[in-house]
């Protein structure tokens, strides 16, 4: 990766930052790394509705309490995420999540995103990264980057 390198990210990786999850030390990592690369993400405007669920789910599971959730949400919403719309772009995933066999098409939009603009998908969903990265190679699974990779342990979120 180079500076100013264009990553999509699912939302499921940012979750990873503040949820501790199998793979949050991976997602830690990355982030501090994109943070030292100075790389520009990008997430289909559904990322923040997919982060306001999750969050809420949370506090319904009991996991965290309404105003941690309420927290969680604010936080992530402010993070420097460019929120990117492409022509047809529901079209386009409905076809992509039928071409790959998925039961849904929300983690095709991302897939449309990244595909329109030329970069790597980030997403923390191994069962989409096998179905797809055979074709698609620019999709990357979070648990393939080693916390090794980031150079300097800067705070992150």
């Amino acid at each position: 990766m180079t500076s100013s390198t264009m990553i999509c990210v699912d939302s499921n990786v940012i979750l990873n930052l503040w949820v501790e999850q199998p793979l949050t030390t991976h997602a830690r990592a990355l982030w501090r790394y994109w943070l030292i690369q100075g790389c520009q993400l990008v997430a289909p405007t559904l990322f923040r509705y997919e982060i306001t669920s999750v969050f809420r789910k949370f506090v319904y599971q009991k996991y965290m309490t309404t105003d941690l959730g309420a927290q969680g949400v604010a936080e992530v919403m402010r993070l420097p995420i460019e929120y990117v719309t492409i022509p047809e772009l529901h079209q386009r995933a409905y076809q992509l999540a039928t071409q790959f066999e998925r039961p849904t098409a929300y983690d095709a939009h991302y897939l449309v995103v990244a595909q329109a603009l030329g970069c790597e998908f980030w997403t923390a969903d191994r069962r989409l990264v096998n179905a797809v990265s055979h074709e698609l190679t620019w999709v990357k699974w979070l648990g393939s980057f080693s916390p090794a990779e980031s150079p300097t342990p800067e705070s992150i979120p």
